[in-house]
Order: structure tokens, then sequence, then C-alpha cells
């Protein structure tokens, strides 16, 4: 596979495995649109994230939403829509954001939603999307930041074979704020890096 600095379609798979189902987000959906929200606006997520655009209402919902089928569509970032893979209801989000082909790079981020914390989603879904990262979309490096302090966020990182490599100062905002910043543990993981994974 030849990868270059340019942007290029990459179609969303359909991954499923340790119990999940792991598909696209659908912005006409309205059970979508409203899991989209619940995650975005749950307390928990609001105390170690702060985004960029807020989502506080439907129409902000579906409107970010599609803003991360466009992402799709060119290929800069890969949202996934977490799902449990017997009922196909909505358990929470991961990305493969900021993808750089050029070094073969990206970031990966994750949600749950509140009913479904404490069932290891999360690390279960990051095992499925790392794998295919390095498989399917021939990445060499993954690297996921949380907030100092996240240390659920820290546990799922190392669980899942992400290293952690140092801390970052500033590197995002403090809770609810946009004129405030936070340190950030960065950890990574290499599709070199041996690791089992026990989901």
């Amino acid at each position: 596979m030849v990868h270059t600095g340019e942007r290029s379609h990459t179609p969303l798979p359909e991954l499923s495995g340790h119990g999940l189902h792991l598909g696209p987000w659908d912005p006409d959906s309205d059970a979508d649109v409203e899991a989209w929200l619940r995650g975005l606006s749950d307390p928990e997520f609001r105390r170690w994230n702060t985004p960029l655009v807020l989502v506080t209402d439907r129409d902000s919902a579906r409107k970010s939403l599609r803003s991360k089928a466009r992402d799709i569509a060119d290929g800069t970032s890969l949202s996934f829509r977490v799902a449990d893979e017997t009922t196909g209801t909505a358990l929470g989000h991961i990305g493969v954001n900021e993808i750089n082909r050029g070094l073969r790079l990206a970031r990966v981020g994750y949600w749950v939603l509140p009913e479904a914390r404490g069932r290891g989603v999360a690390t279960r879904a990051l095992a499925l999307v790392a794998h295919w990262a390095f498989t399917g979309l021939g990445l060499h490096r993954l690297e996921l930041g949380h907030a100092l302090g996240h240390d659920a966020s820290c546990r799922i990182a190392e669980r899942c074979g992400f290293r952690y490599e140092g801390t970052l100062r500033d590197a995002m905002w403090e809770a609810e704020r946009q004129d405030a910043f936070r340190d950030v543990h960065l950890h990574a993981r290499l599709a070199t890096d041996a690791v089992d994974i026990e989901p």
C-alpha cells in the first residue's frame, strides 16, 4: 500500500468482535442524533473534554454528525458508532482522528454512554479499532491523549497496549472553558508493538 500526504476517501468499515459492532453514525437517524447529544452533553464527558464546537441540542448534534460524515468522506477522521453486537443498541463512540497518511499516524479518542460504563466497552472498542487501523488502514503509530487525572482512560489505554510516553503541558482546554489549559497524558502504540489484549 502506498501512503501519501494527500487526502483520499477511506470507506468506513463495519467492524465486529468482542460483543461489539462498530459502524457509521447516521445524521438522519433521530436515535443516533439523540445518542450523540447524550454522549457529548454528559457531565462525566464534559468533565474531561471541552469540544471546540459545543453540542447542546438536537440541531447542533445533527450538525456535528454531518461534520463527522464529511471528515470520513475526505479521509481526515473516521468516526464509529459503538453498538452492542446483538441488539444494535448504541453504547458510545470511537474515532480515528487527525489522520496523517504521510507519517502513517493518527490519534484515537472514545467515549461511552453513562448506562454502558463499567462493562469494558471502551477497551473492547479500542482493541477493535487499533487492530483495524494497523492492518486495514496501514497506519504505523496511534496516539491517545487524555486529561491528567483521568485514571479510567489511562487504564484503558494501557490495557490496549498504548504505552505512556509523557505529559504534554497545557495541551487541552480545562473543563467547560476555552480560556485556560490543562496537561495531557500521551500514550501511543506502534504497529510493531507486541500486544496481548483480552478485552
